[in-house]
């Protein structure tokens, strides 16, 4: 087992969520309006799962570990993630101001919800890979199996902020729920 299990599988439940995104987008684009409430719904679990609950955990426990390192790219990983924070942030602000006006047609309100629904799943996909392709693998590297094991602990025991919603369980069953609406596969997760 990796000390980054939990967060990979949180990757993979943000991924399926983003998947369903991307459906949405798809519609809103062939049929020039949006569902409102499973866009609403989208939108605050990336706020609340993605951006609160998961990158709470990330800044609190594994950016302290890799503190003063550098990724391939040359930037510092709580760089690089405070940058792609600030901009997908942007981007849900932009896709939560445009749902009302997409959900009635209107083609302004369609077509920002499209730009920053595709640029928002480009965004996410990138910062999930980098973490996983670098940052998670680089983690592991410089932990020894007792600091593993204490550090997996650790992501266990997190417990989500009060302002962050639910738990990880509750969003699990929500994004599936989300996911048999739009006919995407659920995310297939690790042992932990």
């Amino acid at each position: 087992m990796k000390s980054t299990n939990i967060l990979v599988n949180e990757h993979r439940v943000i991924e399926q969520v983003l998947n369903c995104l991307e459906r949405m987008v798809e519609r809103c684009r062939t049929e020039g309006r949006l569902e409102d409430g499973p866009a609403r719904d989208a939108v605050a679990f990336f706020r609340e799962f993605a951006e609160c609950s998961h990158l709470a955990k990330e800044e609190a426990i594994l950016f302290p570990l890799v503190a003063g390192t550098k990724c391939p790219q040359g930037c510092r990983p709580a760089e690089l993630m405070a940058r792609e924070k600030t901009q997908g942030h942007a981007h849900l602000e932009a896709l939560a101001g445009a749902i009302e006006g997409a959900a009635a047609g209107d083609k302004d309100a369609v077509r920002r919800f499209i730009e920053h629904g595709e640029a928002y799943i480009d965004l996410l996909l990138k910062y999930v890979a980098n973490e996983e392709d670098w940052l998670f693998p680089h983690a592991n590297r410089l932990l020894d199996d007792d600091s593993k094991r204490r550090l997996a602990k650790q992501f266990q025991k997190t417990e989500p902020d009060k302002a962050c919603g639910p738990t990880p369980e509750q969003y699990v069953a929500f994004a599936n729920r989300l996911a048999d609406r739009f006919g995407v596969p659920r995310a297939v997760l690790l042992d932990t």
